[in-house]
């Protein structure tokens, strides 16, 4: 019996069981999914997770009878049975859907955070949730690096000059549909910090995945009203859905009105008679009224995972009849020399757009999609200025711009997912504008400019162990002309793209990025129109201006154990031959230009500190840097070092939330001239019951003198500008958010690529 009992265990096997998890929506690995390995009677054999490429296995496991489990945060568990189990077995792709029951009651820690090479994936936290109205209050509360929520302009910025590209389950949308979304709704936030390149220009994507009705409908409101001024957010949205069809529409409006706004502004002159001027102005409170406008309009067909159209059509206006600065000008050195100054503007700009989207998903792991965006810009703008001593009118300007600008985008993707968690992506991008303006001052200019933007990509993503690497490149064609004028132009570049992604030990990695990009001119710097803007200043533009290369690297850092999480960046950035500001004189004239100067810098190193949540309660984060500008010009060579911070605090107590943000100015430095960014304060209190969420704000609880600055370097006329708006200082606003939605959920197709033209092509003059 023994030496049988010995045969029969030297002759028994162990099987390895082995497979890999993805998100059956958007077909892409599942990276620290839960897999387990029970028996019938639910007792614990074995587990694991998933590896960044959604693989798993089991080893040594004897002969018999199992459940194996898989699990993600946000996803429904699988369960697959294993009966009889008497060999290795590969399971190939177990597919995971998004979980369609609510997570409430759910908590959530803040490590619940993957990084990729090209994103994190982040899952909201119960706190967070808890303490939020709607998804831009819920993105606050999640203190994600490099991302800034500006709650003074209800805007979703990326630290410095960045674009943010906003999005629901991968269809891009405007930032008054992410105000509008129900936090609980919100299962994770897919935050590209290292998009690729068929997400074109942007620095910072913001994929929010959503559950989405299958049948009835949903609505949503956000509003936030100013109580001792006129300031307002307010927005509506609603979609029905049915079968494979849904409807949506949203509308946003965002009054201003305010009777405080004032500029302060000092300038040198040193003109070519050999005389200098130093004026200063001196600010009176001033008018400034603005309504903003959005509309969309939404319509989508699909069948999940095999195709989709999007129709969208959208419309933007953005009135504002008083933009008013009054005041004295002194001649700081004869300060009874004084002038009367005004300086009126107004405009009206709007834009109706239709997106039309396509995307086929092919076998094999393949997607192809299609994008065609047609835009219409008008705009109308005017603006009034007077000096005058003592009654007597010693200058008058009267501008008035018209421009109509029609344009169209086309784009291809196509995309095919590899073995081992590869990627091979490329397309092929096509942009055509026509831009016809109209100038009316002391002679009446007309313009018809056309500007024409192409570019070929092909991009691949791989692994080498715990090395993660993206290659990409772009040929890219640009041409320019406008009528009447002899410098057109055409211009091809070769710009390549390099991501190293390595995980260290631990929750931490560092990433090397490397790109080369190609930057077209604007056609308001092409524009070669006079515009005067004041008794010894002319804004002209530049049709000889010529695109050029912008080369970039960055590394970056991150870190998390427990409560802390660090992400730390250092960044170059190296333009030659770059399009910056230059001022000449003309006779006594100061003219303001653009030109191709020798080249500009800039070094940059910044890092956030995030803490929390302690006891789910209190979470904490903190952001600095500095930023070093090099600027060397034609004709001038100017260094400009600026050191920022912000600060926020988020506390939960039950239904109850309270948060601070406080914010110091990130300023931008190129050519001669350094624009303020702002110095920023807020206070929120807020309460939530179910799916409503009331509360109170104070922007700028602490200050009276909120102001941006900005300054000009310039020889011959250099400035010093600042601009005070008195009733953002102080402000009270009260809140009310409000989520209701009826029906089933499913699985939408998710929408990769977004085109939209919003640069109207005109040029305007003013201070």
């Amino acid at each position: 019996m023994l030496l049988g009992g010995m045969i029969q265990g030297a002759f028994a096997q162990n099987w390895e069981i082995k497979g890999n998890v993805c998100d059956a929506r958007r077909q892409e690995a599942l990276e620290f999914a839960n897999v387990v390995l029970k028996t019938l009677d639910s007792t614990f054999v074995a587990g694991t997770t998933t590896d960044a490429q959604g693989r798993f296995l089991f080893n040594k496991v004897q002969k018999g009878d199992y459940i194996l489990s898989v699990s993600s945060l946000g996803f429904q568990t699988e369960h697959i049975s294993l009966i009889g189990l008497s060999k290795n077995t590969y399971l190939g792709k177990i597919t995971l859907l998004d979980d369609t029951v609510s997570l409430e009651g759910v908590t959530i820690s803040a490590s619940a955070q993957t990084s990729r090479a090209d994103k994190k994936v982040v899952f909201p936290s119960d706190r967070q949730v808890k303490a939020s109205g709607n998804g831009m209050d819920l993105l606050q509360q999640m203190m994600l690096p490099q991302v800034q929520v500006d709650l003074l302009n209800s805007e979703i910025k990326a630290v410095g000059n960045g674009v943010v590209q906003l999005r629901i389950n991968g269809v891009k949308v405007e930032q008054s549909e992410i105000k509008a979304l129900n936090p609980s709704d919100i299962i994770r936030i897919e935050y590209h910090d290292n998009p690729g390149l068929r997400y074109g220009n942007a620095d910072i994507v913001l994929d929010y995945i959503v559950r989405r009705p299958d049948t009835g409908g949903s609505f949503g409101m956000d509003m936030a009203q100013g109580i001792n001024a006129l300031w307002g957010e307010h927005n509506v949205r609603g979609k029905i859905n049915h079968k494979n069809s849904e409807w949506g529409a949203s509308y946003n409006i965002g009054p201003r009105d305010f009777y405080g706004m004032k500029r302060n502004n000092e300038e040198e002159f040193h003109l070519a008679n050999g005389k200098t001027l130093n004026r200063v102005e001196l600010g009176e409170p001033s008018h400034a009224r603005l309504f903003m406008h959005n509309l969309n309009v939404n319509y989508s067909y699909q069948k999940p995972d095999k195709y989709m159209f999007n129709a969208t059509f959208r419309y933007r206006n953005n009135h504002q009849p008083h933009w008013d600065y009054k005041g004295i000008l002194m001649n700081k050195e004869n300060p009874e020399d004084k002038v009367e100054m005004v300086d009126l503007s107004g405009s009206d700009y709007q834009t109706p757009a239709l997106d039309l989207y396509y995307q086929q998903n092919l076998k094999h792991n393949q997607t192809l999609v299609f994008n065609v965006v047609g835009t219409y810009n008008q705009t109308g703008s005017s603006r009034f200025y007077q000096e005058s001593r003592q009654g007597q009118l010693l200058t008058d300007i009267n501008n008035k711009v018209n421009g109509d600008k029609y344009s169209i985008i086309g784009e291809a993707v196509y995309e095919k997912k590899l073995a081992n968690g590869n990627r091979w992506s490329s397309g092929f991008y096509h942009s055509h504008s026509f831009s016809d303006n109209s100038y009316i001052n002391e002679h009446n200019y007309k313009t018809h400019m056309k500007q024409m933007d192409s570019y070929l990509y092909a991009e691949f993503a791989g692994k080498m162990k715990r090395l993660d690497y993206t290659l990409g490149i772009k040929v890219n064609r640009s041409a320019y002309s406008q009528q009447g004028e002899e410098m057109d132009y055409e211009h091809y570049t070769v710009t390549p793209r390099l991501t190293l992604f390595y995980a260290l030990p631990g929750e931490s990695s560092i990433r090397l990025k490397s790109s080369i990009e190609n930057v077209s001119p604007s056609l308001s710097e092409l524009s070669a129109i006079d515009q005067v803007i004041d008794s010894l200043q002319i804004q002209r533009g530049n049709p000889s201006l010529k695109s050029y290369m912008s080369y970039y690297t960055e590394l970056n850092y991150e870190f998390r154990k427990g409560l802390l999480y660090i992400n730390a960046i250092g960044a170059y950035e190296y333009q030659p031959d770059a399009i910056m500001d230059e001022k000449r004189l003309e006779g006594n004239k100061v003219i303001q230009t653009w030109d191709n100067q020798k080249n500009w810098q800039r070094i940059t190193a910044f890092a956030n500190f995030r803490i929390g949540p302690v006891k789910d309660i209190l979470q904490f984060s903190l952001n600095g840097g500095v930023n070093h500008y090099i600027s060397n010009g034609n004709a001038y060579t100017h260094r400009y070092t600026n050191w920022w911070c912000q600060a926020d605090a988020s506390v939960t107590w039950k239904k109850w939330s309270l948060g601070y943000m406080v914010m110091t100015n990130w300023n931008w430095f190129k050519g001669e001239t350094m624009s303020g960014g702002e110095n920023f304060q807020g206070l929120q209190l807020g309460y939530r019951h179910k799916d409503l969420m009331v509360g109170m704000r104070v922007f700028n609880p602490f200050t009276d003198n909120y102001k941006q600055e900005t300054e000009n370097w310039n020889r011959y006329a250099s400035f010093h500008r600042s601009n005070y708006i008195k009733e953002s200082s102080k402000l009270f606003v009260a809140t009310v958010a409000y989520n209701f939605s009826f029906g089933r959920n499913y699985h939408a197709a998710q929408k990769k690529i977004n085109n939209a033209d919003n640069d109207s092509g005109v040029m305007n003059a003013g201070k």
